[in-house]
């Protein structure tokens, strides 16, 4: 039987909350959403509402410890569908039942087309000091072939709308390998998300789920998709551009400027605790890896049952696994010493007898006591050496 780690004083100082509303459904999402067109928004949506009360009700039996709350971030689905007033509730009862540091950071997905100035001043009142615009494109017919709900108008709409309001931190997620997608293309849509200079941005490979619309449409590889020589010429593209620009390549899929990093996401490549509240949201407490159902009549039959969390804690060996898979996403890798000081000297050799290989391909390197993919070649093959760990641990 493995053996379990102590994660007794591993305590969660993070929080994510999943408002699953959308307008409709991207033909590239497999995100637990409940699709509500274009009906009425914030409160004068029932079914938001009665979301938002489930909600708080799960927040508020939650099991708490004695350290405040650094870092929120709503998810989604499109969290700029809540009102101001459904968000401040949510945070009051976080800040109540928590509490959250005062200079914790509360960051909130918004999608163009779906909020004005009043909303935005109020999101930023009630506490929202980061933002993640979901742009994906700036190419018209890119737009309308994902489905996305928003224009390019929209979106530099938005952008004026969140300079207007000043919000600390402004991230803009881009996505690549689309269909129809060309490197001029690509190139043009680095080139205006740096005009826009947002502090953090973030760059998606477009992934083929099978039970999404794509999924039904397209197979890996094939045409309109972009071929895998092209994709990996975008990756490069991107992180010659970006790093060019002053962004600095920090993880994978991630780039931002210095001391602009987002402070959450490293929670999870870190391995570290978090909370996590909603439909299909899944929390890592005490060891625990938790999905909340992805449907929304379960989701608040669970809540109403007394959100009882039924699962074991994380074998060791998993934790290792997770470690190295979210820890490698990262530029600087994982600390060798703590992967000795938490797992043994043998791990430590069993993994470095696997990575050989790729040190020689100049895949792996160490520097400084970390074990770290380079950049851009051991990023663009990280599935086959995680893969390979997998394997072979």
């Amino acid at each position: 039987m493995n053996q379990k780690v102590t994660f007794s004083q591993q305590i969660p100082t993070s929080v994510y909350v999943h408002i699953p509303f959308c307008r409709r459904r991207c033909f590239y999402c497999d995100f637990p959403i409940f699709v509500i067109g274009d009906k009425l928004r914030g409160e004068k949506s029932g079914t938001i509402s009665q979301y938002v009360e489930v909600l708080c009700q799960e927040i508020t039996v939650a099991r708490t410890f004695e350290r405040p709350i650094e870092t929120i971030f709503f998810g989604g689905g499109t969290p700029s569908l809540l009102s101001s007033k459904q968000l401040q509730k949510i945070l009051n009862i976080i800040q109540e039942r928590f509490g959250i540091a005062t200079n914790a950071e509360i960051s909130m997905e918004i999608d163009p087309g779906t909020f004005d100035l009043l909303h935005l001043q109020g999101y930023r009142d009630a506490g929202i000091n980061r933002v993640s615009l979901g742009v994906q494109s700036f190419t018209e017919n890119l737009l309308q072939a994902c489905g996305r709900s928003h224009s390019v108008k929209d979106i530099f709409a938005a952008v004026d709308l969140i300079r207007q309001v000043e919000i600390p931190e402004f991230s803009m997620d881009l996505i690549s390998g689309l269909p129809h997608q060309t490197l001029d293309i690509w190139r043009e849509s680095l080139e205006k998300a740096i005009a826009i200079a947002p502090t953090h941005i973030s760059i998606y490979d477009l992934t083929i789920e099978p039970q999404t619309a794509f999924g039904r449409y397209y197979q890996p590889g094939n045409k309109p998709l972009p071929e895998d020589e092209i994709t990996v010429k975008m990756y490069r593209m991107a992180q010659n551009t970006l790093t060019d620009a002053g962004y600095e390549h920090y993880e994978i899929s991630n780039y931002a400027r210095s001391g602009h990093q987002c402070r959450h996401n490293r929670v999870y490549w870190e391995n570290r605790p978090y909370y996590a509240f909603g439909m299909g949201a899944a929390s890592y407490v005490e060891g625990k890896r938790f999905t909340r159902p992805r449907k929304t009549k379960e989701y608040y039959a669970w809540v109403e049952n007394g959100c009882v969390v039924d699962c074991q804690e994380t074998p060791t060996d998993e934790v290792l696994l997770e470690t190295l898979m979210l820890g490698l996403r990262l530029a600087e890798g994982v600390s060798i010493a703590s992967i000795k000081k938490q797992f043994g000297q043998n791990k430590v050799d069993k993994i470095d007898q696997i990575l050989q290989p790729y040190v020689e391909k100049s895949w792996v390197e160490v520097v400084k006591g970390r074990l770290r993919l380079t950049d851009p070649e051991g990023f663009l093959f990280s599935n086959v050496i995680l893969a390979k760990l997998f394997e072979k641990l």
